[in-house]
């Protein structure tokens, strides 16, 4: 795939991105508002922890990378034939084999919720409110692996719209699904967390606990969703199913042999979510929630950006390492990585100068009161410093991944957690830094983990051939230019709070920003400013 072409399908996929982000933020903010930063939502956070880290890995990780890459050198060296045998092969092995996890995770949930989150035992019945929606949840890991399969078969027959369009759908039906069990399962409590002129008493534990479980059921519901919607797409390109399996066939073979070190290589930062919510357990009612809410903004510009370009970027990188054609590789690669560095590091600034208003506009609402938001803003504040990090191991990791080598990321993430957990101790247990500790302390190690993968690939690749060096100084000297100036301006705004002059502040600083960054980046030579402009613009105006 040519580089106008890498830039002109990522456009496509990050739009139907940012809008399943956009979804994803109104889901959070429909949770937030029916339940606030407290105890009930810290105990679904913690729930779903195990079930979204292994969405995480399947949708945008482990599975996709190594079916992708498997799949397309399949593909060009053996034909369509051989290629659909191992989909389908691949699919009823995974159903088997995640069917029986699933099976297991319900049964040990006690377990699991006491290794996730052991403060939530000083609170009488949290623990065993998160244990209940943990059984609940579960079930969401078979649905979304057999979504992960139909994306990965979409995606190395270059159809990238519709797969990157199915988490729109999940977060549809977590929204329209959960509203309508709560209806069900909770008649009043919309009605009294979201009309002020009800007039009634609040809702009662027990029907919050129900309005809980409502939300849980309509999780599943989202997660079926997903899949569904890829069915029709699959037949276009010619899946049928067939009921073969073989976990001796020497393509799952490879796919296995990929997916095993390849689910640390990738899933560094999902794990180091998972430690800080351990950590945060432990920080009383509230900073679960908190890391979640700032976790889920700094990830909208990752699904736009990093995701985006890895996912049209890994088919491309895998042809031509099964052609053995380096300079496409390195044409790929260097590209997708030279577009993140134009889009990421404005978007981190960005975000951690408008950190407070951001949230104040998109959550402050219902039960998520001033205090929640400016605990929230410390978090995005911290997590935003690790934005490009988190971005680039998205591109980073498969590309080794194209090279037929798991190994070598699985041990630069094997160092990452396990630094990632001594920061995480000395920041809230030696410093007492709270919960804004653990999210810079995930940010460093971010940046580390990305920094190793593209030393390690840059010596292997040829790394002066990507043209990196000077184009990411230009980038960042543009960037600290853009900063200057949306903090003088902020700085004139006045930092008084309501609803109409936080949406001042932010609209206006980010209009400023995109203007500011652009001239500058015009000014310092930035060569490839046009085409993130291009990419950019495909989000909200594509052709």
């Amino acid at each position: 795939m040519g580089s106008r072409g890498l830039s002109r399908a990522a456009g496509g996929v990050g739009l139907a991105v940012l809008g399943s982000r956009l979804l994803g933020l109104i889901r959070e903010v429909v949770f937030t508002s029916l339940f606030g930063a407290g105890r009930e939502l810290d105990a679904f956070i913690a729930a779903f922890r195990i079930p979204n880290l292994l969405r995480d890995l399947f949708a945008e990780g482990a599975l996709s990378a190594a079916f992708v890459s498997t799949f397309s050198q399949k593909l060009e060296r053996e034909g369509a034939e051989s290629a659909w045998r191992l989909a389908n092969r691949v699919l009823n092995d995974l159903a088997a084999l995640v069917g029986a996890i699933v099976v297991l995770g319900m049964i040990a949930a006690p377990w699991i919720v006491d290794w996730i989150a052991p403060g939530f035992r000083t609170d009488p019945g949290k623990a065993e409110l998160t244990i209940t929606l943990t059984r609940i949840l579960f079930p969401f890991l078979l649905l979304v692996a057999l979504a992960a399969v139909a994306m990965g078969v979409l995606n190395a027959r270059s159809v990238f719209l519709i797969p990157a369009s199915a988490s729109s759908f999940f977060n549809l039906g977590s929204i329209v699904g959960g509203l309508a069990f709560v209806q069900i399962l909770s008649p009043r409590y919309l009605a009294a967390v979201w009309s002020p002129l009800h007039g009634g008493a609040p809702p009662l534990p027990s029907e919050t606990v129900s309005a809980l479980i409502a939300m849980a059921c309509g999780t599943l519901a989202g997660g079926a969703l997903q899949l569904l919607v890829q069915v029709p797409a699959l037949r276009r390109v010619g899946f049928s199913y067939r009921a073969i399996g073989g976990f001796r066939d020497p393509g799952v073979l490879q796919v296995l042999r990929l997916m095993g070190p390849a689910t640390l290589g990738i899933a560094a930062v999902q794990i180091n979510v998972v430690v800080n919510t351990y950590f945060a357990s432990e920080l009383g009612n509230g900073p679960v929630s908190w890391l979640n809410v700032a976790f889920r903004l700094m990830y909208l510009p990752i699904g736009m950006f990093g995701v985006a370009l890895g996912t049209v970027a890994l088919p491309a990188m895998a042809r031509a390492s099964a052609r053995g054609d380096l300079e496409s590789f390195r044409a790929s690669l260097g590209e997708g990585l030279r577009l993140l560095l134009l889009l990421c590091l404005p978007a981190a600034a960005g975000l951690a100068l408008l950190a407070e208003p951001i949230i104040a506009l998109i959550y402050q609402h219902g039960r998520f009161v001033a205090a929640d938001t400016h605990a929230a803003a410390v978090a995005l504040a911290a997590y935003s410093l690790g934005l490009t990090g988190y971005a680039a191991i998205k591109i980073l990791g498969p590309a080794f991944y194209a090279l037929d080598d798991a190994r070598t990321p699985m041990r630069v993430s094997l160092l990452s957690v396990a630094v990632n957990l001594a920061c995480n101790w000395a920041a809230t247990r030696l410093l007492g830094l709270g919960h804004g500790g653990l999210a810079l302390s995930t940010s460093v190690v971010a940046l580390c983990n990305s920094a190793l993968l593209f030393a390690l690939l840059a010596r292997r690749v040829g790394g002066g051939a990507l043209g990196l060096g000077v184009e990411a100084a230009r980038a960042l000297a543009a960037t600290a230019l853009m900063s200057a100036a949306c903090w003088l301006w902020l700085a004139l705004l006045g930092a008084d709070g309501g609803f109409l002059r936080d949406l001042v502040r932010v609209t206006t600083t980010i209009a400023l920003g995109l203007t500011t960054f652009y001239l500058a980046g015009r000014r310092l030579g930035l060569r490839d400013l046009e085409r993130a402009g291009e990419l950019v613009r495909r989000r909200f105006a594509p052709r």
